[in-house]
């Protein structure tokens, strides 16, 4: 018997997320009915919550917007072999580069104030991201680790500063100085009615740039090669004269820019002033949009929209339907990436099996093994 075949392109993207996110779903329908609930009535809910109406596909963009930026932070650095878990840190201290830029300029025009608070999100992000990959790539202490312990060191330095450093003495509330009206980052609703008063806003647009920048880098340009070479063996991409440590501490760079735009988002476009957890484990959330995506800017958009609806429809339903708990919410949520992350190989032998039997190369195979006259 021959060894299974490699999935086509088209179903390791597209089938068999499919395929795992059914499942997720049908197990999901077990439990609300295990609670006495209609899971058709219930999925019916999550739907026309999450893009039924105007406000609700404003959150639903608003929530996919931030899990487009984790996402590919999670994806630029899963290419080049590195497992960036410290998304929720890197987006936190990046609201710092935002805020600061945000609160001198907001006298001035939003369109002054996000370009550069945009690259000052970015920048600290970044850095955030470089120094693990510096000490992986110059001490050899693993990006998963650093990157976890960065996660809390942020949590720690972020409640010093809001607390002791950038509160106004004018009140008790963790958080910053209120940015101005004109150095905020405006509103999709200030330009389309359809989104009622739901926060989605012009960050969406970063979102998408960030996606087609994203890809073009990854497979159009010259480091984008590099860094694929170097995620599938480091030992020929030292033999081909890549340097493999500057790719790291570059790689983790973008990746933490890329998870730092969540702060323009957050800070700029919907809370208005620096708070305490306005990640809201955003960061984490991207690292099942990235598995789900295959590590691709598509499919990242449609997993964060899908993770958008779950998060929006599941509100949704805890008010429609008063049975299903915040609790279970995070179980079908939990579910999802279950399936589509950790076990998103559950059907890839099968399929692959499958589509083995109906190519033709191996139905002609078949044919010749049966055919053949047994040796004398």
């Amino acid at each position: 018997m021959s060894a299974s075949r490699p999935l086509p392109r088209w179903a390791d993207i597209a089938l068999l997320p499919a395929l795992n996110l059914l499942l997720a779903f049908l197990v999901s329908g077990l439990v609300v009915l295990l609670v006495g609930e209609n899971p058709f009535h219930a999925i019916q809910v999550i739907l026309y919550g999450a893009f039924g109406y105007g406000d609700g596909f404003g959150y639903t963009l608003y929530y996919a917007t931030n899990f487009i930026f984790t996402g590919l932070a999670v994806a630029v650095a899963a290419h080049a072999g590195l497992f960036n878990i410290g998304g929720d840190g890197q987006a936190y201290v990046a609201g710092l580069g935002a805020v600061v830029v945000a609160l001198a300029l907001d006298q001035t025009h939003w369109l002054i104030a996000m370009p550069l608070a945009v690259i000052a999100a970015g920048a600290v992000g970044g850095f955030w991201a470089f120094v693990p990959g510096w000490l992986q790539a110059k001490r050899g202490s693993h990006v998963v680790i650093t990157t976890i312990m960065f996660n809390f060191i942020a949590s720690a330095l972020m409640v010093y500063m809001v607390n002791r450093v950038l509160k106004p003495a004018s009140t008790m509330a963790p958080e910053s100085e209120t940015i101005e009206v004109a150095g905020r980052v405006p509103q999709l609703r200030q330009f389309f009615s359809f989104f009622g008063y739901s926060p989605v806003n012009l960050s969406i647009v970063i979102a998408i740039a960030a996606l087609i920048g994203v890809y073009i880098l990854i497979w159009h340009t010259k480091f984008g090669y590099a860094m694929r070479v170097l995620g599938a063996n480091p030992t020929a991409s030292r033999y081909a004269g890549i340097s493999n440590s500057k790719m790291i501490m570059i790689t983790m760079t973008i990746s933490g820019a890329l998870a730092g735009m969540v702060a323009i988002n957050e800070v700029m476009g919907v809370q208005n002033r620096l708070v305490l957890d306005f990640v809201a484990g955003a960061g984490f959330v991207g690292i099942a949009v990235a598995l789900m995506g295959r590590n691709h800017p598509i499919g990242i958009a449609l997993a964060a929209i899908l993770f958008g609806a779950l998060y929006q429809g599941g509100q949704e339903l805890q008010f429609v339907i008063p049975g299903i708990t915040r609790e279970m919410i995070v179980v079908i949520q939990a579910l999802v990436i279950l399936f589509t992350g950790a076990m998103e190989g559950l059907f890839r032998t099968s399929l692959e099996r499958a589509f083995m039997l109906l190519s033709p190369e191996q139905k002609s195979e078949a044919i010749a093994v049966s055919t053949a006259k047994p040796e004398s």
